[in-house]
């Protein structure tokens, strides 16, 4: 098996040369086994193990045991150590989503923030072949399309999954054969949770009455399905470009007849990229929202708008199919109070984390363009964070003297739809950072700089995984 996971890691190019791997570790088999075959690929390859662990704050002193229990084998194996507690219920309830699902959520984000901290690296993950079967009917059960028939990959984005085409009863045997100790979640016993509902009832159920080999079939069915997804993926983005009249930022424009001789399939797989390019998620949208716009482009009614998610339009204009942001929507004004420690703004789509440091603490080669470095001492008064107003005016660093922030925004070619978007933070008397663009020169760190305060911008948009 340790050959097997070493050629996934080499065929799916999962882990570079001097790569930092943050490896989620609960304790159980699959997490155990994931990392003492990492420490297997290590011979061949070299890159950083970082264990990480998250507690999610529902199985009391059983889940203190299992943190005590990865954090003593993370000292066993001289590997760095990383640990969080969290409430993923409350957490689930304030967002109104699962507790799985807030679960999940919470661990992604604590492993991002390790990795921001090393500046980069990836995420790997203990799903096996047993839970990309899961995931399949979880899918199939709600109704997926083919695209969802894919399942989970080896990699996406910063995260790996280097045993996923290996079995638990696989992982189980390996365990057992290297003397491997491991920890029990009984929560994965119980059928508390859809995913474990599935584990648990679901699949006995199918393998004892229709398919003993269900797993191998699901997974089979993954790979199918990947492949024939890549070729639609590959023919759509072809359509496409074919057809296009017209893209930029704001807006796609395709042509209503030629768009109308593709086949159904096609034509909802083009809406699905247009959206994807105007916002980069497809989070949100369902498919009723694709046969809405679908049908306004079949009856080709000009003037007709179908309103979807995140503020994007369509509609028909003299023969020509138009998706675009809403630019008659305008955000009002906001203005929030800004406190140390952790903010979030779930109205406007950010967090911010705010960190008053020492000079000698902070991090000379950050990359981020999300987290901002500013002199404490300079500021005047409190913090507040709001969009733009009339006669707003600002110093960018590197410039002297002040420019409207009007004009900044012309030259940074920042479209007028998106500028009332913009979180600005602010003292009493400047503009310290326009985030995501520039900070205030009067603020800048200098030598004589001693206390600073550290600002990193999250984006609440979550992601489906």
């Amino acid at each position: 098996m340790e050959d097997k996971v070493l050629n996934n890691i080499k065929e799916n190019n999962l882990i570079c040369n001097h790569d930092n791997i943050v490896v989620g570790v609960s304790g159980g088999p699959d997490s155990m086994a994931l990392l003492y075959l990492l420490l297997y690929a290590r011979k061949y390859i070299i890159f950083n193990i970082l264990i990480a662990h998250v507690n999610h704050g529902v199985r009391g002193e059983e889940a203190v045991h299992d943190q005590l229990f990865v954090q003593r084998k993370a000292k066993e194996l001289k590997l760095p150590y990383y640990s969080t507690n969290v409430d993923m219920v409350a957490y689930g309830n304030e967002h109104k989503i699962s507790s799985e699902e807030a679960g999940r959520e919470l661990r992604y984000q604590f492993f991002r923030n390790i990795l921001k901290s090393l500046n980069g690296g990836k995420i790997a993950l203990a799903h096996n072949m047993n839970d990309q079967a899961e995931t399949l009917l979880m899918r199939i059960i709600r109704g997926t399309g083919i695209d969802g028939l894919n399942g989970m990959s080896f990699i996406s984005g910063d995260i790996i999954r280097p045993i996923l085409n290996i079995t638990r009863l696989e992982i189980e045997k390996y365990i057992k054969k290297n003397n491997i100790e491991t920890v029990l979640d009984k929560t994965n016993l119980i059928p508390i949770y859809t995913r474990n509902k599935i584990r648990l009832e679901l699949i006995p159920y199918i393998e004892d009455n229709f398919n003993p080999n269900l797993t191998s079939a699901l997974w089979r069915l993954s790979q199918t399905s990947q492949d024939d997804s890549a070729f639609l993926q590959k023919y759509t983005e072809k359509m496409y470009s074919d057809i296009l009249i017209s893209a930029d930022e704001d807006k796609i424009v395709l042509p209503l007849d030629e768009f109308n001789k593709l086949d159904i399939g096609i034509q909802k797989r083009i809406i699905i990229l247009s959206i994807q390019k105007l916002v980069g998620i497809f989070k949100g949208f369902s498919e009723e929202h694709i046969s809405n716009v679908l049908n306004l482009f079949k009856l080709g009614n000009t003037g007709k708008v179908v309103e979807l998610p995140n503020d994007i339009i369509a509609k028909v204009d003299y023969r020509r199919l138009i998706i675009e942001k809403n630019k008659e929507y305008i955000l009002k004004p906001f203005v929030y109070e800004l406190r140390i420690g952790y903010n979030q703004f779930d109205d406007i789509g950010y967090g911010f984390i705010m960190k008053i440091l020492d000079i000698k603490d902070i991090d000379e080669n950050n990359k981020y363009p999300n987290i901002k470095y500013f002199d404490y001492d300079k500021m005047k008064g409190s913090l507040n964070l709001r969009n733009r107003k009339e006669g707003d005016r600002f110093n960018p660093l590197g410039m002297k003297g002040s420019k409207k922030l009007k004009d900044l925004f012309i030259d940074l070619k920042v479209s007028r739809d998106k500028r009332d978007l913009i979180p600005l933070i602010v003292d009493d008397e400047n503009i310290i950072w326009v985030v995501g663009y520039r900070i205030n020169e009067l603020y800048k760190l200098t030598k004589n700089t001693k206390n600073v305060l550290m600002i990193e911008c999250i984006s609440l948009l979550k992601e489906e995984i």
